[in-house]
């Protein structure tokens, strides 16, 4: 059973636990260098209430996180989030990144944004298929815009706007 639920500061070591995962084995993140316990305690706290982590916890561990991060700065794009979705390596193909990326458009809704954009590195096929599911559609690609393990990247743009 998984439950998902608002993220704690209980959950920060899990969460950057699959964090750094990604950071040194995958484009998924463009870090190159593991987020240290006060980077990402940091990060959790700048969080507001239109922005918020969620878990993935199977019997109490974090499986897996999602968060709605702002797009901009800038007071035009307010009402539109970036999301980020995690699964810690052992728990992928498992629906926990369908099951935490439909709660976050859920929560997108119920807080006000109008839309939500995916970056998602190198065309993975995973991250595409997953946000497709979810109703986002392909809307751009930005060329050899990142670096990382000796290779330009390409990053997809995908994009859902909220009824």
């Amino acid at each position: 059973m998984i439950e998902i639920a608002p993220a704690t500061e209980a959950d920060l070591e899990g969460i950057r636990a699959i964090y750094n995962e990604a950071v040194a084995n995958t484009v998924a993140t463009f870090h190159v260098e593991p987020q240290t316990e006060d980077q990402q305690r940091e990060w959790f706290e700048t969080r507001d209430r239109r922005h918020p982590v969620i878990v993935a916890r199977h019997e109490g561990q974090v499986v897996g996180w999602a968060s709605l991060s702002e797009f901009s700065d800038r007071r035009a794009y307010e009402n539109t989030a970036e999301d980020s979705v995690y699964v810690a390596e052992e728990w992928r193909g498992k629906g926990i990144g369908r099951q935490l990326l439909g709660r976050l458009v859920e929560l997108a809704a119920e807080l006000g944004h109008h839309s939500i954009v995916a970056r998602i590195a190198d065309h993975s096929a995973v991250s595409i298929a997953l946000h497709r599911s979810a109703g986002f559609r392909e809307v751009g690609v930005l060329h050899e815009v990142g670096r990382k393990f000796d290779r330009w990247i390409d990053v997809a743009l995908m994009q859902l706007v909220l009824d």
